[in-house]
């Protein structure tokens, strides 16, 4: 199994979820993370903490564990996505040092996010942008692990060439970039899987490979098992505050939970009475996040049982029971027919 390794020689076994953790939120703690659900590592975002000015210098005399109460391992986002509503007025590489400052483990450069949109003209700019950006980075960062973030948008080929030139660049820890808005509720996961197929091809077996964004419990396994190992999202609070129930089969709105669905009652937020759970969205929060953590754990130890392309095959067909209009069968037989696992 492939770890995340600080440069402090801290070691993190994977699959790793990092839950979206922000500075003054009222869903969880870090205590409750740490505590409550044995949580290892968080992803905050710098650019956040860095644009509020009382907190700017005590981050950096504090530090971000310290500050955010959090020992384990601690990655940080650039601000790349709220580039997306308009300028940063902040520089790649201040924004570098800025979290390599507060103790960040792991930290990202501001790469330029590509949509499903852009054509290829404008997925190659933003790509050899991003390149320029890590490679300024790895010159500033020396007591951290700068992230190389792969771009290229909807173009596997572009894709291929962004990483061959971060295995060049030497990148010890690489993120699969802008596929967030290839996730979808009807679950066609084959486009993201054939990026991390092709991503981990090019890494070889060492180096951690981190997809941005993902938190759905039922496409977790999948990724890992084509070769991803680290993952975040704060899913679990955005199902909650939208009525929705995770489960590893699926997601169900709270007003069709029964004692029966699925993946309910193993939870030990989510066993009881449904319908109080549905009136609950910090609970049904904790429940998610407690889902994500649980499917992730069960697919390390079939991974290492060697028996996950089964757990596979039988999790498609209870999926699509509950789901039937879901695209994971039809995308799971195009990939299946390669069968080339991590």
């Amino acid at each position: 199994m492939r770890a995340v390794t600080t440069v402090t020689g801290q070691s993190y076994a994977t699959p790793l979820f990092l839950p979206v953790f922000e500075h003054g939120n009222d869903f969880i703690t870090t205590d409750d993370l740490q505590a409550d659900f044995g949580v290892r590592g968080i992803i905050t975002n710098a650019y956040l903490l860095y644009k509020q000015r009382a907190l700017r210098r005590r981050l950096v005399e504090q530090g971000v564990k310290d500050f955010l109460g959090f020992d384990g391992l601690v990655v940080t986002d650039s601000g790349a996505f709220q580039q997306l509503s308009g300028p940063l007025y902040l520089s790649n590489a201040k924004i570098i040092a800025y979290q390599q400052d507060i103790g960040a483990d792991v930290i990202s450069p501001l790469d330029v996010i590509t949509t499903p949109g852009d054509n290829r003209t404008t997925a190659e700019k933003k790509l050899k942008a991003t390149l320029r950006r890590i490679e300024e980075g790895q010159a500033l960062v020396d007591r951290a692990v700068l992230a190389g973030v792969q771009q290229g948008g909807r173009f596997l080929d572009l894709r291929a060439r962004a990483m061959e030139a971060l295995v060049k660049l030497g990148s010890r820890y690489v993120a699969l970039g802008s596929l967030v808005p290839f996730f979808n509720k009807r679950h066609d996961v084959a486009f993201a899987c054939a990026v991390i197929r092709q991503a981990r091809a090019a890494l070889g077996p060492e180096v951690p490979l981190h997809l941005y964004g993902a938190g759905d419990p039922l496409e977790l396994p999948f990724y890992v098992a084509f070769g991803c190992d680290v993952f975040d999202s704060s899913s679990f609070i955005h199902y909650a505050r939208g009525g929705w129930c995770m489960t590893p089969y699926g997601a169900f709105r709270v007003e069709d939970l029964t004692p029966e669905t699925p993946g309910l009652a193993e939870s030990p937020h989510g066993r009881g009475d449904a319908e109080a759970l549905a009136k609950d969205v910090p609970r049904l929060a904790r429940h998610n996040l407690w889902v994500i953590l649980d499917v992730l754990e069960d697919t390390r130890r079939r991974q290492e049982a060697g028996t996950l392309f089964a757990h596979l095959e039988r999790l498609v067909a209870a999926h699509q029971r509950w789901f039937p209009e879901s695209r994971l069968a039809a995308s799971w037989a195009r990939m299946s027919a390669e069968r080339t696992w991590a």
